[in-house]
This record gives C-alpha cells, structure tokens and sequence, in this order.
C-alpha cells in the first residue's frame, strides 16, 4: 500500500512543492508546526532511518545539500531546525523516511 509520500511523489496528491530532481522532493507540510515546515523526501521508498542502507548514502548526502540550500532560498539565516523523526515512539507518522525543515521563529530546546 502506498504512504501518503509515495502517492504526493506520484502527483496522486497535490502538494506545495518547492523543490523537486530526480532523486528527492520538498513540499510544505499541510499542518505546520512552526511559520516554515518543509518536509524533503526521498523519492526511493525508504521506511525509516533506521532502512537507510549502506548503497544510500550518497542519496542521503544529496538530501542535505538539498536541505541546506532550502534554508537558504527560505530565508532561515537565523536558524532552523531539521528532525528525523525514527519509530512510533519517535514521532514517525508516515513510513516513508523524510526531514523536516523547521524555522521562522526561535525554537525552543528541548523539544517534545
């Protein structure tokens, strides 16, 4: 069955996207939680961190060169936060892996 990701990947869904290649996907998340939220996805379905494999890492390095530059077009020179979230008990809602962009505000330490 195909995540909520997969099906916005497969423009089965719109989405706002600002960032798209061959490899990955930015889009704005629906129900953000700070005045940024972006969301970057692999477009190899991956699970989890935890299902990134070894063969992954340049796709991986790719996503956060992807993401560094986001932050900069988004103008967060004044900070940002970027989550994983890995599991139920980490906060992983969907299981496609993905990063979340977080800023235009101070963030608050800890968080959750």
């Amino acid at each position: 069955m195909s995540t909520i990701f997969k099906k916005i990947i497969d423009k089965e869904i719109p989405a706002n996207i600002m960032y798209e290649d061959d490899q990955c996907l930015a889009f704005h998340d629906v129900a953000p939680q700070a005045p940024t939220h972006v969301l970057v996805i692999p477009k190899k379905e991956i699970a989890s961190l935890d299902e990134v494999a070894d063969d992954d890492e340049a796709l991986v390095g790719h996503m956060w060169m992807v993401i560094r530059n986001l932050a900069k077009e988004l103008n967060l020179g004044d900070g940002y936060r970027v989550v994983v979230n890995c599991g139920r008990d980490g906060g992983q809602s969907v299981d496609h892996l993905h990063f979340h962009i977080l800023g235009g505000r101070s963030l608050k330490w800890p968080p959750g």
